[in-house]
């Protein structure tokens, strides 16, 4: 069962335990600084508690934010292990099986987190533990309040959330929801956000090239893969955030195309990780067609790109993309120039069906609770990523375009440092 430590006890047993490099940091970039973040929870549960009244504003406050179990792919071997964003958002604890809880009336700023408890048997298998104190269901009954502010629709542990949380929702406290306020928070990001985000562009590019250089001859997209993966890692990167797409031909056109065990021909076109470029002998080389697809999709994108502002909406850049698209759909004849702008905003639903792009941060798609139709804010980070996809199979297009497929990937807002190739005239 989970135990608990309060307060700063919590920050001198992350760090004695995971040895981080640097005096003072609580996550690699991160000092404990950063973790005014709780208090600012607190301050914006006082404020809805104002709103709701009188009653609400003087009564006690308890909010629980669970991390991720270890999970396993079979019997006794486990996935790598990946922690509630939230719950690190607002600790920089990355043990398994913990939980933080913040209570007190009005505002509840009095944190305790809750670690696994020392387990020497398990600590042989899985390393240290940093557990001491109480159990999380004993404090939880002390801490009984009238507003609970907890996510449990899709609790992020089921056993914690069965064990010692369930039975305190039974009692029938009234019960928010806290993640749309921990992601209103992180969707803001610090001067140490922005630097470990430059830090990842800086690293994926670098990466990227080294993947281009290689790609001599016929090649596996495994092998581009595993070269991609290897790179970010060698040069600081922790883990991938999502499952690149390394995809040959008309792989291309399947957006999450993951498989990643093809070949690539040396002349053939393929998407490498929301990016896709022609290869020969690691540099773009294009057919007229592809170069007027790729060149399409990239004027699109510059001019989305210089939309991202406060007070514009994702929203109104994905609308507008829909109509540059549909205008560059005409341009090559990919659907017929006498179209009618609202046949060509089809066509570009069709021919795009996603979105412009998505909140970046702690996670590539992330904080999904807020809204893409609100107006950005200065610190927010946002990708820009229009593209076209072609199938080959496609007869309603001119055969020179089918089985193409072109996404461009933009970051805005956060300065990455470190650019992967765009332009076609880039060496």
């Amino acid at each position: 069962h989970p135990h608990f430590i309060k307060n700063g006890f919590e920050w001198w047993v992350y760090n004695f335990f995971f040895l981080l490099s640097v005096t003072g940091e609580v996550t690699p970039g991160l000092t404990q600084t950063e973790f005014v973040r709780r208090e600012r929870v607190a301050s914006l549960i006082e404020v809805q508690a104002d709103r709701l009244g009188p009653t609400a504003s003087s009564n006690k406050h308890l909010v629980i934010v669970l991390s991720h179990p270890i999970r396993y792919m079979t019997n006794d071997i486990p996935y790598p292990f990946h922690q509630n964003q939230d719950f690190l958002y607002l600790t920089g604890i990355l043990e398994p099986d913990s939980a933080l809880v913040l209570c007190g009336t009005g505002r509840p700023e009095q944190a305790i987190l809750f670690v696994p408890c020392r387990d020497p048997a398990r600590e042989l298998w899985d390393g240290p533990r940093s557990g001491k104190g109480e159990e999380l269901g004993l404090v939880l009954k002390s801490l009984k309040g009238s507003t609970v502010w907890y996510d449990g629709s899709k609790p992020c542990h089921p056993g914690l959330h069965q064990t010692h949380v369930r039975p305190l929702l039974e009692g029938g406290p009234m019960v928010r929801s806290l993640r749309p306020l921990t992601h209103s928070l992180r969707a803001l990001k610090s001067p140490a956000d922005v630097g470990l985000m430059k830090e990842a562009g800086r690293i994926t590019a670098q990466a990227f090239k080294k993947t281009m250089d290689m790609s001599q001859g016929d090649i596996d997209e495994a092998v581009l893969y595993a070269k991609f993966d290897f790179e970010c890692r060698a040069h600081g990167a922790n883990f991938l955030a999502y499952p690149p797409v390394v995809a040959g031909g008309n792989r291309a056109n399947t957006l999450h195309y993951i498989n990643n065990n093809q070949d690539v021909k040396v002349k053939g076109h393929m998407q490498c990780f929301s990016f896709s470029t022609p290869l020969l002998h690691g540099e773009p080389r294009f057919s007229p067609a592809q170069a007027e697809l790729y060149e399409g999709v990239l004027e699109v994108q510059k001019a989305c790109l210089s939309l991202c502002s406060p007070g514009v909406s994702l929203d109104h850049i994905y609308s507008t993309m829909l109509a540059l698209l549909g205008c560059q759909l005409k341009q090559p004849g990919i659907v017929k120039g006498s179209t009618s702008d609202a046949d060509a905003l089809k066509a570009a639903r069709r021919y795009c069906p996603h979105h412009v792009g998505h909140y970046l941060g702690m996670d590539v798609h992330d904080t999904p609770e807020l809204s893409r139709s609100q107006p950005l804010k200065p610190g927010m980070a946002i990708t820009i990523e229009p593209g076209l996809y072609i199938c080959e199979d496609d007869d309603q297009v001119p055969e020179q375009f089918r089985g193409l497929g072109v996404r461009m990937f933009q970051s805005d807002s956060v300065d990455l440092g470190a650019c992967a190739q765009t332009e076609i005239k880039d060496p």
